[in-house]
């Protein structure tokens, strides 16, 4: 099981990943990535996907044309590990930011 995230790590890791434009949500955090057009946010989700299946943490996610809304938990930590974290990081370079 992985652990949630310290007190000591949140205060680190969430500022960062605010000044990269995710947000809390609640036991979560949360993104909107916007690109071209469909076939870039299809690319993305796809590149995503496979860092997410061997990181074995997926995420929960919404696609519209060229929008894709992301929100990160660790549902077995009962809110964000760094699991989320690494996620987060590996999808804004994925995504060119």
């Amino acid at each position: 099981m992985t652990d949630k995230l310290t007190a000591e790590e949140a205060s680190t890791e969430l500022p960062m990943l605010e000044a990269a434009g995710w947000a809390q949500d609640g036991d979560a955090i949360k993104k909107t990535y916007q690109f071209e057009d469909f076939v870039e946010a299809f690319g993305f989700m796809s590149r995503a996907a496979l860092w997410a299946e061997k990181m074995d943490h997926h995420p929960e996610w919404f696609n519209v044309y060229k929008t894709v809304d992301v929100r990160l938990t660790t549902h077995d930590a009962g809110g964000l590990s760094m699991l989320d974290v690494k996620l987060a990081n590996k999808m804004d370079a994925l995504a060119g930011g």
